[in-house]
């Protein structure tokens, strides 16, 4: 093993220490919910950029699974009486059983007639939750979705959410250099190579449908519980446009770009709200330019100045 190598090491575990540093003290740096919020968006990301970059899946229509989450546990606190941690552990299951359901129409389409198929019924899953008053509460929504009284602590709520959302990005690492993740990046790159050599593509990507679906649905319910009631703007449009804005702001293909590009764009929008009328505009602006100036993400451009730093010293 070479030296520059164990540098390269050593550098690696050193910004992964501080970072983790960072998340465990950020709650004494602000009372604010924003490091919940941070983690949630964070994850909601990762399970879009777990389909797009890696499965080759563009989904116009992502926000419905984080809505299906979101729905789920509050109904499943409200209308069944469940306690709060029953509820967080049954609510991916509601988004995967939508996942199931839409997912085995989307994947036997491609491309665009694909993403748009995503997003129709993203459509029926917002017009459901908008107009059924007597039971998703219509467009008011449901409120009373709070935690359980040992997380009614933002600090307390917030811990737990990074651990679930930790754990949830370790399993995803760990799907993504497996066999099953290896086949996804081959339907990805070449359907027809891959069919020809025994993978079913259909069936991978619908796999990986369902499992974007269920992290997506767990970090609707994280963001249920965190503001105590739910409402059809978490399933609209721009919620999944949202989702898009982040996956490639971060980049694409790299496990950390939706992270780095959910924690930007949310960090963004929140500094940019508090000091004008017309945050939308000027947010806008700012995230073209980093796209401009970033074309590979704002992850990809790291781990490309990383990969140049070593060739350079090997």
């Amino acid at each position: 093993m070479t030296d520059e190598f164990k540098a390269a090491g050593c550098m690696r575990w050193g910004w992964f220490i501080a970072f983790a540093l960072v998340l465990v003290l950020l709650p004494a740096v602000t009372n604010t919910s924003t490091p919940t919020l941070l983690a949630i968006w964070a994850l909601f990301a990762l399970s879009l950029g777990l389909m797009w970059g890696y499965a080759g899946i563009l989904s116009f229509g992502h926000a419905a699974y984080f809505g299906l989450g979101a729905y789920g546990a509050a109904l499943l606190v409200r209308s069944l009486g469940l306690p709060m941690e029953v509820a967080l552990l049954l609510s991916p299951f509601v988004a995967a059983i939508g996942a199931l359901v839409f997912g085995w129409f989307c994947v036997r389409l491609s491309g665009v007639y694909l993403a748009m198929l995503t997003l129709a019924f993203s459509q029926i899953v917002w017009s459901v939750v908008f107009q059924w008053d007597d039971f998703t509460g219509g467009s008011n929504g449901l409120t009373g979705v709070w935690p359980a009284e040992w997380l009614a602590d933002k600090r307390s709520y917030y811990y737990l959410t990074l651990a679930l959302v930790v754990g949830a990005i370790l399993l995803i690492r760990r799907a993504l250099f497996a066999p099953f993740g290896y086949a996804m990046r081959a339907g990805r790159d070449s359907p027809l190579r891959a069919d020809a050599i025994g993978i079913d593509v259909k069936r991978i990507q619908w796999v990986a449908f369902v499992i974007a679906a269920v992290f997506a649905g767990l970090s609707g319910a994280l963001y249920a519980f965190s503001k105590g009631s739910i409402s059809p703007d978490t399933v609209a449009v721009g919620r999944s446009v949202d989702g898009l804005v982040m996956v490639l702001l971060g980049g694409l293909q790299t496990l950390a770009g939706p992270i780095v590009g959910a924690v930007t764009f949310t960090w963004l929008q929140d500094a940019v709200a508090r000091n004008t009328d017309y945050w939308r505009a000027l947010l806008g602006g700012i995230i073209l330019l980093l796209v401009l100036v970033f074309p590979q993400g704002i992850a990809g451009f790291v781990g490309g100045l990383f990969d140049r730093m070593k060739k350079v010293n090997a």
